[in-house]
């Protein structure tokens, strides 16, 4: 796996920092001049609604879709840059985060329907003698534990240097890049939360979330297959998905045009500093995409399509994930989580991820038949503001996935 940089995790923009999705900008909405190939959000219609509200909490530019087997609806609103008086791009690139982790957990859960791994084998049977040390023992801690977010290890990003969340901070490291070994290592620097129990590890409950989990599934990915983590994700999902516009930079610092700023306001800062450039994670963050393209991956998911049916169940049993986000009812599967809500009551499927600049929310439902996805260019820190522009971005799926469309008057094109 190549080095990668430090990424923020969802947990780390909601719970810790408690501001996600939050910034400042000029410019209004629209719902005008849809992409080739999509359906035209009628001016007035729920979802511009929705899209207009997280702008008016803060944020300098976001872009929402509502995706279904036959039509795809889409509205913007702010600006691609503060002070420029141009809209986001459609089909703007952005870095989706901790929505990377359904990617990874996909391909592990593949690799486990193929029966080249098991969900109950150990961390020390793929990566003997890596997680020792500080009451570390790989021998308790399963794919599983990894997979659901329930293995007890601490988060490679609370170990990191607090400076990074500074504007001189940034500068400074943003072509900056670490390995997973190195991640790991750092994440091993201090004890555990928990060790799994030892009776049956693979069914622990106790639920904390850290990204160091993902960082060492993407390793098995890697010793399982031979493979590259990119690559498996690459031939496995996007390819065969038709996802042209989803990738995965590895160590670049750079998204692909056309996007719009990302920018970070951090703590203390008067302004907000286009935070563009930066390293992007690896299975754990790494993937750039589309709200298209990330509609398109959550609705084969949920259909049913990319996993055999012990799998697909296997990562729809969840545990308890309190106070991870604004909602109420969250449980968290294998690198999918479920809250209350959706059409007939039947509950909204998700993920969600923060990067520098950059928050992600997306949802579908039960029976895939209709994703969500929306991308924030804003993300503050230390800002009072954080949780109600989060609690909008989630009004925002939650609205769309409800029977009967984002608000009526939607118009379809194959």
């Amino acid at each position: 796996m190549s080095a990668r940089g430090p990424v923020l995790s969802r947990r780390t923009g909601v719970a810790a920092a408690a501001a996600l999705l939050v910034g400042t900008g000029t410019g209004t909405g629209t719902a005008s001049a849809a992409p080739s190939g999509a359906a035209e959000a009628p001016a007035g219609g729920r979802l511009q609604a929705d899209t207009d509200a997280i702008r008016a909490t803060g944020a300098t530019g976001v872009l929402a879709e509502v995706g279904t087997a036959r039509r795809r609806t889409v509205a913007r609103a702010g600006t691609a840059a503060v002070g420029t008086g141009h809209p986001v791009p459609w089909d703007a690139y952005y870095r989706i985060g901790s929505d990377t982790k359904t990617f990874t957990a996909t391909v592990v859960l593949q690799l486990a329907g193929e029966g080249r791994l098991a969900l109950t084998d150990t961390v020390e049977r793929w990566l003997p003698g890596l997680v020792r040390g500080q009451g570390h023992d790989g021998r308790r801690v399963t794919v599983a534990n990894l997979l659901r977010q329930t293995s007890g290890l601490g988060d490679y990003l609370t170990a990191a240097d607090g400076d990074i969340l500074t504007p001189e901070g940034y500068l400074r490291t943003r072509f900056r890049s670490s390995s997973p070994r190195e991640q790991v290592a750092a994440a091993l620097s201090r004890p555990p939360l928990w060790l799994p129990d030892a009776t049956d590890p693979a069914e622990e409950r106790r639920w904390g979330y850290s990204n160091t989990n993902y960082v060492l599934l993407g390793q098995i990915i890697e010793e399982v297959t031979g493979h590259p983590w990119a690559q498996e994700v690459h031939e496995r999902l996007i390819g065969p998905l038709g996802l042209r516009h989803t990738l995965i930079p590895g160590g670049s610092a750079y998204v692909p045009q056309p996007t719009a700023t990302a920018y970070t306001g951090f703590p203390g800062s008067p302004r907000l500093i286009d935070t563009s450039l930066t390293t992007g994670g690896g299975a754990d963050g790494g993937i750039i995409s589309t709200t298209r393209d990330l509609t398109v991956f959550l609705r084969a998911l949920l259909g049913g399509r990319l996993l055999r049916p012990a799998q697909f169940e296997a990562m729809r049993r969840t545990v308890a994930a309190d106070d991870w986000i604004p909602a109420e009812g969250v449980r968290y599967g294998m690198g999918i989580a479920w809250r209350p809500g959706g059409p007939r009551g039947e509950g909204i499927w998700f993920h969600g991820g923060t990067h520098l600049g950059m928050a992600s929310e997306s949802g579908v439902s039960a029976d895939g038949s209709r994703a969500a996805a929306a991308a924030v260019f804003t993300v503050r820190f230390g800002d009072a503001r954080g949780e109600a522009q989060a609690k909008a971005a989630l009004r925002l799926v939650d609205n769309a996935l409800r029977a009967g469309g984002p608000g009526g008057g939607e118009r379809g094109a194959d």
